[in-house]
């Protein structure tokens, strides 16, 4: 089935990545902005540290059931390309073309940006004219604001540093991938660790509630704060969209997804319950940078700044991935007549589609003009939006001759993938109730996208 997209049998990009880089990706994709970045606005929002703790949890179940129809996904189109593949074989070629031109925008370019922004407010921590808030030009108000300072600077550089590591070959990348992925995972375990044995915490701080700031109706805050979680959570399909970079995609992605989404979601929990144990929620609230306010509260200001250079450091390792995972998207496409076709360049050396990598970098450190909050729900409805129809083509799929079921999907079906689609039908129908403007931008987003495909890519194929 998969040949109908030219599944890289012949393809310039190489198969090189193994179970670890493919797990690497998939980490360092989901740890960034969302737990280094929501957890004090939740805190306004919903006021209760209990239904922040609910959040992350049945958060962290849904990117599981996501990733597991992923994989049965991934197996039986082991190319890159992850949505644009899915959609276009379940659905045809204009859903495909949207979801990769939405991921240009949401999926990919705007997360770059918000973890970006994240780790300038981290550094802020010692240069505190790089902290968003204190932006020197502000131009509108409200979901259409723009803001430029030294925090945009900032992002922007450290955005285009990693294009320009992205250009000069995925090998290298990976190796300097796999080092700050790892240095993440040992910046949080020890946090965790430390806050718990060591840290200047209140287990009170569980059962004291804090005034909510959302005016919105309790249960319905409840399902649109877990669009602000799945954006923490996003990335637990990150190796689809090298699949065909992997080695042995077959076993290698159920591997990498499973694993990877496993051990984010126990670091998830670790991280929010010490961010608890460290700060009122009244105090949280609305504090971008929560990982330094927690370790100025369980370790004094001394190693707090040393907590926040090592929280801008693990945030690195997001951006890179992000930067390394988007392009791909584009150049599947683009190889099949669906995208541009400068975006399936690929530069004969290095083997990147360098073309595709540039343009996302520049889309990003534009995007790094929009504030933080309008980021993240735009993020969230359209990531939740399309890995919905994705995880819904699984019933479409399973209707075909000669499709290889995964046996943890199969358990109990269609009990997992439903679960999953349910839950993302809830928050996208609240979020465009609850939140319209951020909402809506991510719908117009998708109807340009379809404008462009039928007006221009569409006509241009039919010639």
């Amino acid at each position: 089935m998969a040949t109908q997209l030219q599944a890289g049998k012949t393809g310039d990009l190489l198969r090189q990545l193994g179970v670890v880089s493919a797990t690497a990706l998939v980490v360092s994709n989901m740890i960034g902005t969302g737990i280094f970045a929501t957890t004090g606005f939740m805190a306004g929002d919903l006021g209760n540290a209990r239904l922040i703790l609910l959040c992350w949890f049945v958060g962290a179940l849904f990117a599981l059931a996501g990733a597991l129809s992923y994989s049965e996904l991934g197996i039986n189109f082991p190319s890159s390309g992850g949505e644009y593949v899915y959609l276009t074989q379940a659905y045809g070629p204009t859903w495909g073309f949207v979801t990769g031109w939405v991921s240009f925008f949401a999926g990919f370019s705007a997360p770059i940006a918000a973890a970006a922004l994240a780790f300038s407010d981290y550094l802020g921590y010692f240069f505190p004219a790089l902290k968003q808030a204190n932006a020197q030009i502000t131009i509108g108000g409200g979901a259409f604001s723009l803001k430029l300072g030294a925090a945009q600077i900032m992002a922007s550089a450290l955005i285009a540093m990693f294009t320009l590591l992205n250009c000069f070959g995925i090998g290298r990348v990976a190796k300097i991938q796999n080092v700050l992925t790892a240095s993440k995972i040992v910046v949080i375990l020890t946090f965790i660790g430390f806050g718990f044995l060591l840290g200047q915490g209140s287990w009170d701080n569980f059962s004291s509630p804090a005034v909510r700031t959302s005016t919105t109706s309790l249960p319905a805050q409840f399902v649109i704060s877990l669009l602000w979680v799945m954006v923490g959570y996003s990335g637990w399909n990150a190796a689809t969209y090298v699949a065909e970079e992997l080695k042995r995609p077959e076993r290698t992605l159920p591997v990498a997804l499973a694993v990877g989404t496993s051990l984010v979601t126990a670091m998830y929990v670790g991280l929010n319950l010490v961010f608890i144990y460290s700060t009122p929620l009244e105090q949280m609230k609305g504090v971008l940078a929560i990982g330094s306010l927690s370790a100025a509260n369980l370790f004094g200001p001394g190693i707090a700044g040393v907590y926040s250079a090592l929280m801008a450091l693990a945030i690195m390792s997001t951006v890179n991935a992000m930067v390394t995972i988007g392009p791909r998207v584009y150049y599947a496409m683009a190889r099949n007549g669906a995208f541009f076709k400068a975006a399936a360049r690929v530069e004969p050396r290095w083997h990147t589609p360098i073309v595709a990598i540039l343009a996302q970098g520049a889309c990003s450190m534009l995007m790094t003009l929009t504030p933080f909050p309008q980021l993240v729900i735009y993020i969230g409805f359209s990531l939740t939006f399309f890995t919905v129809m994705s995880v819904a083509s699984v019933f479409v799929f399973r209707r075909r001759p000669g499709w290889q079921t995964l046996r943890p999907v199969s358990f109990a079906f269609p009990l997992i993938p439903a679960a999953y689609i349910a839950m993302g039908v809830a928050m996208i129908g609240y979020g465009v109730v609850w939140q319209p403007k951020a909402s809506l931008m991510a719908l117009a987003t998708m109807a340009v996208g379809a404008a462009v495909y039928h007006f221009s890519l569409a006509r241009r194929k039919a010639c």
